[in-house]
């Protein structure tokens, strides 16, 4: 089976400028695949903006082949959440953001298929309004534990693909526990905690990768698979 080749960022923070874009663009024309791991627009959690980020355009561009929300993209009210994603094309992943009569707002998961390997995808990201949190009234959307919707997920999904993948904006701390309680997953790409990983960090059969923050790196990776599993390399491109 071939080598997949996988591009991977996170935590842009609106500093997905005219020259991260040209390096990220000679970068994707390598790969297979290239996700976004969330909180790619300047905007703040509870600010609308009022025109549509560039950050959609540029991930377009790069034929993002999919993301999950970070908390900057977030917004308790449904005229916030239209703004912040204005402009958006590609497809947005998140198993635990749901509207108040228990729909998801966005996809759950996605499979895709690359040179003859079954991707599945899916995205969790950190819970802005539950029921226990304050906010939660004023709230037009509630999100769930990620974890405990990444289990539900994982587990339908991997009968489904040969690789599976968790795009996820909780941080790394929970990034470990994720992998411990999903040991269904062979990656986990991930944001929010702005964590340098020089290298994977390997936790039961999952590989745990994650960028850093304002667009100082870009992931990229290889993945090999062998009959123990998928063997991952990542390694860290300046931007």
């Amino acid at each position: 089976m071939p080598a997949l080749r996988i591009l991977h960022t996170n935590d842009f923070h609106g500093k997905l400028n005219e020259r991260r874009f040209g390096l990220l663009k000679s970068l994707r024309e390598e790969a297979d695949l290239y996700f976004d791991c969330g909180d790619a627009i300047k905007c703040g959690n509870l600010a609308i903006p009022v025109s549509p980020d560039p950050a959609w355009a540029h991930l377009q561009a790069l034929d993002c082949t999919a993301s999950v929300p970070g908390n900057r993209e977030s917004h308790p009210l449904a005229m916030g959440m239209r703004a912040k994603f204005a402009g958006v094309s590609h497809p947005i992943l998140c198993a635990n953001w749901f509207d108040k009569s228990g729909v998801s707002v966005f996809a759950r998961s996605q499979c895709f298929e690359v040179r003859g390997v079954r991707v599945g995808v899916f995205g969790v990201m950190v819970p802005i309004a539950t029921r226990r949190m304050t906010l939660y009234p004023a709230s037009q959307y509630e999100w769930t534990q990620a974890i405990e919707a990444a289990r539900e997920v994982a587990a339908a999904l991997r009968p489904e693909c040969d690789l599976l993948i968790a795009l996820t904006h909780i941080g790394l701390p929970q990034d470990r526990r994720l992998a411990e309680a999903c040991p269904e997953l062979d990656l986990i790409l991930g944001g929010h905690s702005h964590d340098v990983l020089e290298s994977p960090e390997v936790i039961g059969r999952a590989s745990i990768c994650q960028t850093g923050s304002h667009g100082r790196f870009a992931g990229k990776i290889k993945a090999v698979r062998s009959s123990s599993g998928w063997s991952v390399q990542n390694r860290l491109l300046p931007l």
